[in-house]
């Protein structure tokens, strides 16, 4: 790893023993839940493609979509900022954004110096109200390992690179805390509106592993 990285797994917020779920519990409890949706579909009270419909809907669009606001809020209120970084479960809760998973927050920022990334090693912790449900590679023995061991690369399979002037943090989810990157705003969006700005906000981006999208790119996806 590069001398001016860091993670806070090691150095700043170590993974709490009394961790709410045993990596090793993960497979068993995985192929109990898919006996139980083949039997459901076998039996047909559960339609597969609606099924995957709602997935889809709370891991990509309901989820994420509370995070955008959230994000997109800050860049454009430097009040609610400060609030965010020194506050981070109150200043979310007061748009609406608490419940289980959420209730001990903290939100990293992204500089031009700084660039933050989160994973889960022993499991999946991941903060549903203003991500929705956490994608499959962000549960995968991969990701979780090669997070820590090589960020550069896993972000450079995520499909981009930072300068070796970039420092790398790793945040380390527990059972008492959720975090949340805070990306830097696309250049020449100052005068964007909110919602403008939340159409920017990619769900990887709040993850770490991935930014926001360009202006143009934004508009065409709406």
């Amino acid at each position: 790893m590069n001398g001016n990285d860091s993670h806070g797994h090691e150095s700043q917020h170590p993974h709490a023993d009394d961790h709410d779920h045993a990596g090793s519990a993960l497979p068993e409890m995985d192929l109990r839940v898919r006996a139980l949706e083949s039997l459901l579909v076998e039996k047909g009270y559960v339609d597969p493609e609606a099924l995957d419909v709602l997935i889809e809907t709370y891991e990509h669009k309901v989820g994420p979509r509370n995070g955008a606001r959230v994000i997109a809020k800050a860049w454009r209120d430097s009040t609610y900022k400060r609030w965010l970084l020194d506050d981070a479960t109150a200043a979310i809760a007061s748009l609406g954004y608490q419940g289980r998973q959420g209730e001990h927050m903290v939100v990293l920022e992204n500089t031009p110096t700084v660039h933050n990334m989160v994973v889960c090693t022993l499991c999946s912790c991941y903060p549903w109200p203003v991500l929705g449900l956490p994608p499959v590679w962000y549960k995968s023995a991969p990701y979780r390992s090669r997070a820590i061991i090589d960020p550069r690369g896993v972000l450079k399979e995520f499909g981009f690179e930072l300068g070796a002037e970039v420092e790398f943090r790793v945040w380390d989810s527990t059972s008492e805390v959720r975090y949340l990157v805070l990306p830097m705003q696309p250049p020449g969006t100052a005068g964007f509106s909110e919602e403008a700005l939340v159409e920017m906000v990619t769900r990887d981006s709040m993850i770490g592993t991935g930014l926001p999208k360009a202006p143009n790119a934004a508009r065409e996806s709406t």
